[in-house]
């Protein structure tokens, strides 16, 4: 009896407790939305008028082929009724007991309950036929532009991932039963994630991927040791200290993105493609980019290109006292070095022996699965909040891409942070992953227009700083590494881009995975293989039928023909004696947000 009398007491003085907890984190979360600005409904979702069009279209074509859409809708009545009436003759023989369950494996629902339980499992497949007929109907919609069912069928995809069981804590079976086991402790500690989430996002719901106390920018990441040896307005440069009694005689500069921070390429010692490259002997330099803020606001294309790329390449001729240099260019700073490519070939400088490009789109003919975001409805609401505020948050870009990949990036954390009230992972990608960077707005808006939307490199021509660039004036030998499945580059965009350049030495290698994992893929993982060809570089699908498979990294093969073009062997080059700050500097942890 006073046991019991005991638990009692102790079960009221928790709930008590949390009831307290509760009431402090909601006003918690009611002062965090209070400072939720009004958002741009353009920049949210796509133009109302998309899917007024797909209602057109759809009506249209019950008018002209009624047959085939009442079909649609018999099939789609037909395979619930179905699952409905073998999940009522199932629960009158065993009221445990689950129907048939031929659906497909789906990572979503890997609780045993979502086939076990009569209700989860009822919920599941209903969900899943109604899935099905969603996506069917979509791609049954014969008159409907391409570009737009393309888009339908991506947010119509958005929309259906949006509403599935596992998103929702009373059909979710694992966020249930965490609660019961937990006493409902697991339910108020996703409350916390959720308060904390909102308040560090200024009433924006940014759900946190990565545990944010776990890394610190040169403490356990980005430590390969290395110097600051140049710094302008827009960029840090970096030279690493060499880990060879000789170096090769030609220089390496990296150019990388900078929507993102570069020490993608320096996470961990295992994994570091900058330790990596210096260990094959070679002296490295690295350009990291300033985070940009509203005073931005006038740096544009050509800024990046003359006080960005080609001031770095001069400052690494002259603190190597050699002419010419090798160079790399990753994602948009593929791009732009093709830009800065062209635009020497003009001038007649020959200060670069060779170029390699890192999943680089340069034709934007085919814009992949990022190109649902670059029609006027999106891009006119991210260039209106460029020039009202000078630059583009790093916020919005963070957003996009996650939604390429939603149920990994978005509902996934959402539901093991908001409703299993699990801490974030000490993961080292998704701590990179969110720390984005702000655009320019002149150069946010110059990229998405001249270069994703009219595709000027490819067509007309792209103006810049008093020359007109087109993609055949790319001239150097090249390599380009693209990626099998990559969400933002897609491997063939990149190819094309590649089979355009007026460069008569070209090497193409495609490397399996994604945008990051396909490039950042070390020896020692022996993760991921790649494919070469000696195909002619014209057409995607020929080259790739020709290929051959090869295990393990690129990086290796890649390092063989960089070595061909980077001269003889010569003592190492010390770092010099004054230097600006130790790697990996000041710019990639500077916040101009605050």
């Amino acid at each position: 009896m006073a046991t019991s009398e005991y638990d009692n007491s102790a079960n009221l003085e928790k709930l008590n407790e949390n009831l307290m907890r509760i009431e402090a984190l909601t006003q918690r979360l009611i002062a965090a939305f209070a400072k939720k600005q009004p958002q741009r409904a353009d920049l949210q979702a796509p133009d109302p008028s998309l899917y007024l069009r797909a209602a057109n279209a759809y009506w249209a074509e019950m008018v002209r082929n009624p047959s085939k859409i009442l079909e649609q809708q018999v099939e789609y009545w037909g395979k619930t009724l179905k699952h409905f009436v073998e999940a009522q003759e199932a629960f009158r023989h065993d009221p445990l007991a689950t129907p048939e369950d031929n659906t497909p494996d789906d990572k979503r629902f890997s609780n045993p309950l979502w086939k076990t339980n009569p209700y989860f499992n009822y919920i599941k497949q209903q969900y899943l036929l109604s899935s099905q007929a969603i996506e069917q109907a979509i791609a049954e919609l014969d008159t409907l532009d391409p570009r737009e069912k393309r888009r339908l069928e991506y947010f119509g995809k958005q929309i259906i991932d949006m509403m599935a069981p596992t998103n929702f804590f009373g059909t979710n079976p694992e966020a249930l039963m965490k609660a019961v086991e937990t006493e409902g402790e697991s339910l108020v500690r996703g409350l916390e994630n959720l308060v904390r989430d909102i308040e560090a996002n200024d009433g924006e719901l940014l759900v946190t991927l990565s545990d944010k106390n776990a890394f610190k920018v040169g403490g356990n990441i980005a430590t390969t040791e290395g110097a600051v040896v140049y710094r302008n307005r827009m960029f840090e440069l970096i030279q690493y200290k060499p880990r060879t009694e000789q170096v090769r005689e030609t220089p390496l500069l990296i150019f990388p993105p900078w929507i993102n921070k570069f020490y993608i390429l320096d996470l961990k010692p295992e994994n570091s493609l900058i330790k990596w490259v210096v260990e094959q002997g070679y002296t490295l330099f690295v350009v990291s980019w300033v985070n940009p803020g509203a005073d931005y606001a006038d740096v544009g294309m050509d800024t990046y290109v003359e006080e960005g790329f080609l001031e770095a390449i001069a400052k690494v001729k002259e603190l190597c006292g050699v002419k010419t240099i090798n160079t790399i260019g990753y994602c948009i700073a593929g791009t732009t070095l093709s830009l800065t490519l062209a635009l020497m070939q003009k001038r007649k400088d020959r200060s670069v022996k060779s170029a390699t490009f890192f999943t680089t789109l340069t034709d934007f003919s085919d814009q992949g699965e990022t190109g649902v975001f670059l029609e006027d409805d999106f891009v006119d609401g991210i260039e209106h909040e460029a020039r009202a505020k000078g630059y583009l948050k790093s916020y919005y870009m963070t957003k996009t891409f996650s939604y390429l990949r939603s149920n990994d990036l978005i509902y996934g954390p959402a539901i093991r942070s908001y409703m299993l009230g699990e801490a974030p992972p000490a993961f080292d990608l998704l701590y990179w992953n969110g720390d984005g960077s702000n655009l320019p707005g002149r150069m946010a808006i110059e990229y998405l227009r001249r270069l994703c939307q009219a595709n000027d490199f490819c067509t007309d021509g792209f103006e810049l700083l008093g020359e007109t660039l087109r993609i055949s004036d790319v001239k150097v030998p090249l390599c380009s590494i693209a990626c099998e499945t990559d969400h933002i580059a897609a491997w063939k965009s990149c190819f094309r881009g590649v089979a355009q350049m007026g460069s008569t030495n070209k090497t193409f290698i495609l490397s399996e995975s994604g945008h990051i994992a396909g490039i950042v893929n070390p020896p020692s993982k022996k993760k991921y293989g790649h494919y070469t060809s000696d195909a002619p570089i014209e057409d995607p699908d020929a080259w790739k039928a020709e290929a051959d498979y090869h295990e393990g990294s690129w990086w290796p093969r890649w390092e063989e023909w960089l070595r061909s073009r980077s001269g003889k062997l010569i003592p190492a080059r010390p770092l010099p004696e004054t230097t600006l700050a130790p790697a990996p500097g000041t710019y990639v942890v500077a916040n101009p947000n605050g």
